[in-house]
């Protein structure tokens, strides 16, 4: 659900781009003063290598399209419950914008006008709003797999369709004249509600590994915890079997991702006269320069393709490349945010001790 620059005016991008800023800086502050199961973050926390991990697993699993049968439309993870159900929620903002930046900024996958759109769309739904309100209540109810499954498919849904919707709102604020309100939220809101159930299923899976891996890793599962539940796996390992998969998913399975239109630019192609929908101006020719000059490999694929080199193993090269390089870059940067955070509490700390 990552959103073209054309679908957007400059005014809504400039306006998205400042409520994401703020909620940014709000899950930053939040995360500062957080104390997670009774520690406090900080150098020894175990939170900041959790980010890096997680990052680069939604980094890659976000690049698996899946099939929507009998429609012609595929979808991927969003990845905010997930992140959140082991972050929880202002941990697993920073890291899914950790994500979307990378997309963005070195793969041109989803426009840069549209950042602040993407990060609001797929990461505060998920984690401000479906994980507090539906997903924790309904682990309340009991800890355990069937309880898991309810809560994911539920949560990821729910995000999931007030992501699409703010979609429609922002093409309609935008003045996107080739997308009807009616016609293109008619079309948006279904396929995003089979992809987020797929997605729940998904997520379910995840956390139900990792509930049996190395249960304390769970933010839900606080302050109760799994009870008596011994952690099959030491924490380095669980987190060194999530980096594989990470590594597998994008490196590997990301070859075999559906080619089918994702459900905003099936939505769009359904909806609009044309599926190539554009703008030009300032703004728009602007952002489109700078994201060329930063993007290393655009559309997951080595530059040199769009010269003539587009053989299947060349092209299945440039993919897996792609998976890798960007989950590490998510890994970097996903740690290096959650290290300055810690870096800022520790000195306050610090400070307050030499006061007292």
């Amino acid at each position: 659900m990552h959103m073209a620059d054309a679908l957007l005016s400059p005014a809504v991008s400039a306006a998205m781009t400042v409520v994401s800023v703020g909620a940014l800086g709000y899950s930053a502050v939040m995360l500062k003063k957080e104390e997670e199961r009774g520690v406090p973050l900080g150098a020894d926390d175990r939170k900041v290598p959790v980010m890096g991990v997680m990052g680069a697993f939604v980094f890659a699993a976000q690049m698996i399209n899946f099939t929507i049968p009998a429609t012609g439309s595929s979808g991927h993870i969003g990845g905010g419950i997930l992140l959140a159900a082991m972050l929880g929620p202002h941990a697993a903002f920073l890291t899914l914008a950790a994500v979307l930046v990378i997309q963005c900024l070195f793969f041109a996958d989803g426009g840069l006008m549209a950042l602040g759109c993407n990060i609001f769309n797929m990461g505060f739904y998920a984690c401000f709003a479906a994980y507090p309100l539906i997903f924790k209540p309904i682990m309340k109810l009991g800890l355990g797999a069937k309880n898991i499954t309810a809560a994911s498919v539920a949560s990821v849904v729910a995000g999931l369709q007030l992501g699409a919707f703010s979609v429609v709102l922002e093409t309609l604020a935008s003045g996107v004249t080739e997308l009807p309100f009616g016609t293109f939220l008619l079309l948006m809101m279904p396929i995003h509600l089979a992809i987020g159930a797929i997605e729940g299923v998904i997520t379910a899976g995840v956390l139900c590994f990792v509930m049996n891996m190395r249960p304390e890793l769970l933010d839900f599962s606080a302050p109760g915890g799994f009870g008596p539940r011994k952690a099959a796996l030491s924490f380095g390992r669980t987190l060194m079997v999530l980096l594989t998969m990470a590594a597998l998913i994008g490196g590997g399975l990301s070859l075999y991702a559906s080619a089918y239109p994702d459900g905003l630019e099936w939505s769009i192609e359904k909806t609009a006269p044309s599926s190539e929908l554009e703008r030009t101006g300032g703004a728009y020719d602007t952002a489109a320069k700078i994201q060329e000059s930063t993007a290393i490999m655009p559309d997951y694929e080595f530059k040199s393709a769009a010269g003539g080199d587009t053989g299947s193993s060349f092209a299945a090269a440039g993919t897996s490349a792609a998976g890798l390089a960007g989950g590490t870059m998510t890994l970097v940067l996903a740690c290096a945010v959650g290290w300055i955070i810690t870096m800022f509490r520790k000195n306050k700390r610090e400070k307050d001790n030499a006061a007292a």
